[in-house]
């Protein structure tokens, strides 16, 4: 329990019913799941109005509602009514305030950006414990307390679950917290009531420009660069076009790291790492500090993920010896994620689902100039067909085979999907084979595999399911690898 006025300290409100002598169970923003005495927020949703189930709210036992618009109640109820100017906003202090602050107990390092968050998130945390530190993770894939994983819905949680994941991790003993900031999360103001440590800015293209998301390229640019107003010291990739734009009215301290620019922190030398299937970069980093790294995943953003994590974590006193042993060591799962199946040729897993990012997969991957680049993808069920189309024209432009199978078809026939890919590939003069079962097409892949080829298998990345018809069935391809060796 928590005392309402304690939980209002920080917010400007309007006490326009009851009294603020109250205690406080929860902070609900579901009606659905109000419990007695707890606060009910009402947010304003795309679809849902949480002002229109102000009344049941307080029929479930609410105690308190907090509005910034007029409800209609019961009468006589009791309940107390906080008017605020935006209960979004209002929600994340409320709710940094009933966990008791748990961001001032650690070190909180926010990372935003359209592309390189997660696999820079857990580099960063790769190296922390390398340097003995204890670090908790909020991010696309998921939550990781301790030992505790919890999948992810949302890159950027609600305001209360950030709060509460913060007060576990504090109680678990976590003095370190690396998160993905995602711009709905600035937007929604997920990430206020409390400061940010560290704000990282990797890169910005067009993406989440639609309904539901961001009006237009100004208003996503605008709110990244939110985050520059709620950080101490903020970190920026400087060869990106819009790192300047991003970061106009910034309150940080600003660093600057970069490739091609001259920066506080520079990769240079940088070069290819092809042996015994196996993909890799090597650089020299320059400036604020100086070593020369190798990765163990390929590619030149790679390397741009590699001088983030590099360019946050010297502020944590590393030694080179944990950044060189981390950068070789940590994986990020679903994200060109090598599986070792042969001294012979190179597999790997990634979660290109869409034809920007497989295109910019299949770039990278060309770059190690491959006897054969393979690529096996599918395409998901109740999504645009567009998609379909496009993917299948850029693995038929750019890889040397494509293998077309099944991704989560949904509620949609498999072989309708292929259909719908093939129409793509035709466009081309690229070679294909269909497999309809996704196992048995990685376990093609993998048969027909020949010296010196990249095989990437895009799409599902890191999730562990395929979806049918509504029904999610384990289906995890490092499982199916491993099932296919047992059996050859």
């Amino acid at each position: 329990m928590a005392a309402l006025k304690n939980l209002l300290a920080k917010i400007d409100y309007e006490c326009i019913q009851g009294t603020l002598d109250k205690e406080v169970s929860d902070i609900i923003y579901d009606s659905r799941k109000v419990v007695p005495d707890s606060m009910f927020i009402c947010i304003p949703g795309a679809i849902k109005d949480g002002h229109e189930f102000a009344a049941d709210a307080v029929t479930a036992g609410a105690g308190v509602l907090v509005v910034e618009k007029e409800v209609e109640l019961p009468e006589n109820t009791g309940v107390t009514v906080i008017k605020v100017q935006d209960t979004h906003y209002a929600m994340a202090f409320l709710s940094a305030a009933f966990f008791d602050y748990p961001a001032e107990k650690m070190k909180i390092i926010g990372i935003t950006g359209t592309k390189g968050k997660t696999t820079t998130t857990y580099l960063v945390k790769s190296i922390l414990e390398k340097a003995g530190r204890k670090v908790g993770l909020i991010g696309t894939i998921e939550i990781i307390i301790g030992d505790t994983h919890i999948h992810a819905d949302h890159t950027t949680p609600e305001s209360y679950l950030v709060q509460k994941y913060f007060r576990q991790m504090a109680d678990e003993g976590c003095d370190t917290v690396v998160m993905e900031v995602s711009s709905q999360g600035l937007m929604l103001h997920r990430t206020q009531g409390f400061t940010f440590d560290f704000g990282i800015f990797t890169n910005l293209e067009p993406d989440h420009i639609g309904k539901g998301e961001h009006k237009d390229f100004d208003d996503y640019l605008h709110c990244k660069g939110l985050l520059f107003k709620q950080c101490r010291i903020g970190i920026v990739n400087c060869d990106d076009a819009h790192w300047e734009a991003v970061t106009q009215g910034h309150t940080c301290a600003l660093e600057t790291y970069g490739i091609d620019t001259e920066a506080d922190l520079c990769a240079k030398n940088i070069a290819f790492i092809k042996e015994a299937g196996n993909l890799g970069m090597e650089f020299d980093a320059s400036g604020l500090m100086n070593f020369h790294a190798r990765i163990a995943t390929p590619g030149r953003f790679s390397v741009y993920n590699a001088l983030t994590a590099i360019a946050i974590c010297r502020h944590f006193g590393v030694t080179e010896e944990n950044v060189k042993t981390a950068l070789l060591t940590a994986k990020v799962k679903g994200r060109i994620e090598p599986v070792k199946v042969s001294d012979e040729f190179t597999l790997m897993i990634d979660y290109a689902h869409n034809a920007m990012a497989l295109k910019s997969l299949l770039a990278t991957l060309r770059a190690y100039e491959p006897h054969r680049l393979v690529c096996l993808f599918g395409c998901g069920g109740d999504r645009a067909k567009s998609r379909r189309y496009e993917m299948g024209e850029v693995s038929g432009r750019m890889a040397d085979l494509t293998i077309i199978t099944s991704d989560n078809p949904r509620t949609e026939e498999p072989q309708a999907i292929i259909d719908d890919i093939k129409i793509g590939i035709g466009r081309t003069e690229g070679k294909y084979v269909e497999i309809c079962d996704r196992k048995e097409a990685i376990a093609y892949a993998i048969s027909h595999g020949e010296p010196g080829d990249i095989i990437v298998l895009a799409g599902k990345g890191h999730e562990d399911y395929q979806e049918i018809n509504g029904v999610k069935y384990p289906m995890d391809e490092r499982v199916l690898i491993q099932e296919i060796l047992e059996g050859r």
